[in-house]
């Protein structure tokens, strides 16, 4: 019998371990980003078309590479990170696999551009779909330029999948922040279609986080610091009443590394306990510092995952720390009870020195003076005894006579109380709708009743609002007495430009837009000053979970990101003429029988379905 297992050739090992790497055009940004880092650049550009998609292209001032370097590093497993297999458990670098670029030039085309300080001419490679097409030396500036073009140029299924543009745009974001707040002693530069979205300085981890988040940042940030044997802790979290809906401003460093660790989350949300309301998150960026020999890194493709020798300790540690910040600055309350507040100094005074008194003397005083007034009230002027009563029926003459003149005197403020209809002609009006638990709404019809959902029908309500006044006419708005100022990240201000004219069709008005912030001086008739913050940020974040490309659905996901965030809660008390709107409104939707995100609206019970039930 023929034997069937074979080797498998390099260019499709390499496509089968891209897979692995290289996911979407984010992967190949956080690849070329540490390999930047780990040539001790202190200068990096990052430059972006479509999306990555065009094209990808990092620039460093680093170390570069000798000619023979530079073209093994495109083979697999070749690296300067480790020399043997003990070499894992002491890393100071962030790659070590030697993967990332040989699964990158397996699918895309890569031009390469390098130099070495010491040398006079630097090497250009060009490779397609893991093909050498040439390699020449050329006049370079010191550092490697890695230009990744047409990703997945030769995997049609896998670049079938790619999300929209917002979405990949979105992750390489988040990418990009990830490794600049890890390394603020590196100045980061991005540019997006030839716009520049983020020039970040060297600078601290404070400085480089609020450049990253917007100048508003800095009041919501509360410093963290411990030192043990185990763990070094340093970085900030956030004040809980600046905590949000979503997990966007959360992060954790391991060495310099970005992780995610669900058990550490739950340290830092224990904290958090009492503080916060429900289904709020902090913000944190926390940076540790353990040995290397005690966490193992090579346990997932993007590294992202990370094993502890300890973790019960570094959660306590964790806890206990970030327990001791806020109530240190005074965030959280502190119960002491053998304080006497009678004794605190008021605020006022905290500042102020202390005075001697005033002596005030009256020189007229006289004790012995004649004219003193005296303590009894029987010989007081002003006080007259009253006098006996002969006859006590005397109290009640002419009060018959007064009341019969009151019952006769008429005021022109009386209300009219006089009806139209004789009392018996009035029929009762019977109450048609009654509401359940705070979350449904009962209303009886001839078959039986219908039983209607509260919060779903009234984001069918919204949503169809929403939706017409978005693309049939232009929606009222309230106009503010003072603008309203909202703080937003850059790639939030960018996608708020792209919605500007869907929003203001709903009835926003925006008065200025900044590079971090809007100002809001009109908002729909239904939205509140209060949960103008609230809907904006769950707005952005269903928008960049995915937006179809066309206009007509980015609608249809604004008008329901709306509706689900304005949308009567369940547990909300509705009086009889709040449950009568609802029901009307509903049922004069196009399609009253499921919400925006297809769930039933309303079921029906007829009289015989309730019969079964009392049935034996």
């Amino acid at each position: 019998m023929s034997s069937i297992i074979q080797l498998l050739p390099d260019h499709v090992a390499n496509q089968i371990a891209a897979g692995e790497v290289v996911q979407r055009p984010a992967s190949v940004v956080k690849e070329l980003l540490e390999n930047a880092v780990d040539a001790k650049a202190t200068d990096i550009k990052l430059i972006i078309k479509d999306a990555g998609k065009s094209l990808i292209q990092v620039i460093d001032n680093g170390v570069g590479m000798s000619v023979t370097d530079s073209r093994l590093c495109f083979e697999r497993h070749a690296t300067s990170k480790i020399r043997q297999a003990e070499d894992l458990f002491s890393l100071h670098t962030k790659g070590f696999r030697g993967e990332a670029l040989a699964s990158i030039a397996a699918i895309a085309h890569v031009e390469m551009k390098t130099k070495q300080d010491q040398e006079e001419l630097g090497t250009h490679i060009v490779i397609e779909g893991g093909k050498f097409i040439s390699q020449d030396p050329a006049v370079l500036p010191k550092g490697t330029s890695f230009a990744v073009k047409n990703l997945f140029f030769n995997i049609p299924a896998r670049r079938n999948f790619l999300k929209s543009e917002t979405v990949e745009q979105r992750h390489i974001v988040d990418e990009f922040q990830r490794v600049a707040m890890a390394h603020p002693n590196i100045h980061f530069t991005m540019y997006h279609n030839g716009s520049e979205m983020f020039n970040l300085p060297i600078s601290n981890f404070r400085q480089r986080i609020v450049n990253i988040f917007s100048g508003k940042t800095n009041e919501k940030l509360v410093p963290v610091k411990e030192e043990t044997d185990i763990l070094s802790l340093q970085g900030f979290v956030g004040k809980p009443e600046f905590a949000k809906k979503n997990r966007g401003e959360q992060f954790f460093f391991v060495n310099d590394r970005f992780i995610k660790s669900g058990y550490l989350h739950h340290a830092v949300m224990a904290a958090y306990e009492g503080l916060l309301k429900d289904g709020s998150q902090p913000s944190y960026f926390l940076y540790l510092t353990v040995p290397p020999h005690t966490i193992d890194i090579n346990i997932h493709p993007t590294k992202t995952e990370i094993k502890f020798d300890d973790e019960h300790a570094l959660y306590a540690i964790l806890r206990s720390a970030i327990k001791h910040s806020l109530g240190q600055f005074n965030v959280a309350p502190v119960l002491d009870f053998d304080r006497d507040p009678n004794l605190d100094t008021p605020y006022q005074y905290q500042n102020k020195e202390a005075e001697f008194p005033t002596i005030q003397v009256d020189r007229s005083y006289n004790p012995f003076a004649e004219d003193k007034p005296s303590k009894s009230f029987s010989s007081s002027p002003s006080y007259k005894k009253p006098e006996a009563q002969t006859n006590w029926e005397s109290l009640y003459v002419g009060l018959k006579q007064a009341g019969q003149e009151l019952a006769e005197m008429t005021f022109e403020n009386d209300a009219v109380t006089s009806s139209l209809f004789e009392e018996n002609e009035v029929e009762q009006e019977v109450k048609r709708t009654y509401q359940i638990h705070k979350k449904y709404i009962v209303s009886p019809i001839k078959s039986g009743m219908v039983i209607i959902n509260q919060n779903r029908a009234h984001e069918r309500v919204l949503y169809e609002e929403f939706l017409t006044s978005m693309t049939v006419n232009q929606a009222s708005s309230q106009q503010l007495l003072f603008p309203l100022q909202l703080y937003f990240s850059a790639p939030e201000m960018e996608l708020l430009a792209e919605l500007k004219s869907a929003l203001e069709n709903t009835g926003f008005v925006f008065e200025a837009m900044a590079a971090d912030h809007v100002l809001i001086s009109g908002l729909p008739v239904n939205v509140t000053e209060s949960e103008i913050a609230i809907v904006l940020e769950e707005l952005l974040r269903d928008l960049q979970d995915g937006i179809p490309d066309s206009s007509f659905s980015q609608n249809d996901t604004i008008a329901k990101s709306m509706a689900r965030s304005l949308a009567i809660r369940t547990g909300t008390y509705l009086t009889e003429k709040e449950q009568e709107n609802l029901v009307h409104n509903l049922f004069a939707c196009k399609e009253p029988d499921v919400s925006p995100f297809q769930k039933p609206t309303f079921i029906t019970m007829s009289v015989e379905d309730i019969d079964k039930k009392f049935s034996v």
